[in-house]
C-alpha cells in the first residue's frame, strides 16, 4: 500500500473512532453508610454557653435540636443501586427523605434499604449521565478535546 494511502487510512480511522458516540454509562451497586449526626442539642449547653440562651423559651432553639446526616451528600448516577445503611445512635427518631423514599429512624437503631436512583428531578438532587461533551462533566476525567466542540465565544452586538 503506498504511503499517501496509509496515511489516509489512519486520518479516517482517527476521524471514525473521534465520531463514535460515548459509551454508555452502566448502573452500578455501591454500599453507603449514612449517620445522624448531633450538631446542636440541649446537651452541648454545659460545653458551649452561648447555647442557654439559644434553647431557653423565645430563644432560637427553643424546642428544637439540629442534627444532621453524614455524609450529607452522595452522588450518584440514573439507575445506580444504593444499598444504604442508615444509623440514629442518639435517642431522638429522625425521618431520612430521598425522592421517592422516606424512611422513619426510631432512637438508637439500623436500619437497611435499597434505593434505585431515578432520573433526576431537580439539578440540584441528582446527575444523568451525559456525554463527554456535556457541561458539566458528570465525572473527573476531562475527554480529549477533539470530541468537543468549542462554544462559540463571539460577543453579543
Amino acid at each position: 500500500m503506498p504511503r499517501c494511502s496509509r496515511a489516509l487510512l489512519a486520518v479516517v480511522v482517527a476521524l471514525a473512532a473521534a465520531c463514535q458516540p460515548a459509551p454508555s454509562y452502566v448502573p452500578r451497586t455501591r454500599a453507603v453508610v449514612i449517620t445522624a449526626v448531633p450538631l446542636l442539642t440541649k446537651e452541648m449547653q454545659a460545653i458551649c454557653p452561648f447555647l442557654k440562651q439559644d434553647f431557653a423559651p423565645g430563644g432560637v432553639l427553643a424546642g428544637k435540636e439540629v442534627y444532621a446526616f453524614v455524609p450529607g451528600t452522595v452522588t450518584v448516577m440514573a439507575g445506580d443501586t444504593l444499598r444504604l445503611t442508615l444509623l440514629n445512635p442518639e435517642d431522638d427518631a429522625h425521618t431520612f427523605v430521598l425522592p421517592g423514599l422516606t424512611l422513619a429512624l426510631p432512637g438508637q437503631s439500623r436500619t437497611g434499604t435499597t434505593y434505585v436512583a431515578g432520573p433526576p428531578a431537580d439539578p440540584l438532587t441528582a446527575t444523568a449521565p451525559r456525554s463527554p461533551c456535556s457541561s458539566p462533566a458528570s465525572t473527573s476525567a476531562a475527554p480529549p478535546r477533539s470530541r468537543c466542540p468549542r462554544p462559540d465565544r463571539r460577543s453579543a452586538g
